[in-house]
This record gives C-alpha cells, structure tokens and sequence, in this order.
C-alpha cells in the first residue's frame, strides 16, 4: 500500500530532512520524490509505502499534519486508493 504525501511553504533549509525524519519515525519508507521551488515557495510530492506504518493510518496523516502545522508548512497525506479514485478519468 501506499501513499501520497504533498508539501507547501515558504522555502527553508532542511524541510526535506524534517519531513523524511517524520515518515522514517512513522514506519513510512519514501519510494519517490520531487520537489522544486517556485518563486521562494518549496513544493514536494512524495510515494510513501505504508505497508510497515508503526500506527494507524490516520494517526501518521495526523502526525504529518502536525509536523506541517510546527514547521509552517501545509502537508496533507492521502492514501493511494482516495488518489486514484479522485483522478480516474
């Protein structure tokens, strides 16, 4: 199983680290990533598998959060299901 793990903020040194440091302490191994800054805004997108979570799902999606709200950043996680389902054409 996985997930998509989306970022936004203003760009700051070591928002990649916090974020992987928070997917690592919640059992989340990232299988991709890419990001850019646009105009002094950083944007991320992360696959993250979920298979190994050490929690709910919901509470990593929360935990994320959190980690987003701390750091001014906005990050929403969403499983891979909701995903393709909200991009089925």
């Amino acid at each position: 199983m996985k997930a998509v793990v989306s970022v936004i903020g203003r760009d700051s040194v070591g928002i990649i680290a916090k974020v992987s440091a928070g997917c690592a302490e919640c059992g989340a191994n990232i299988l991709d990533i890419s990001q850019t800054v646009l105009n002094g805004y950083f944007t991320m997108i992360m696959i993250v598998d979920i298979r190994e979570l050490a929690m709910p799902f919901n509470d990593f999606v929360d935990r994320m959060s959190g980690l987003g709200r701390k750091n001014g950043l906005d990050i929403h996680v969403m499983h891979e299901d909701i995903f393709n389902s909200m991009h089925r054409i």
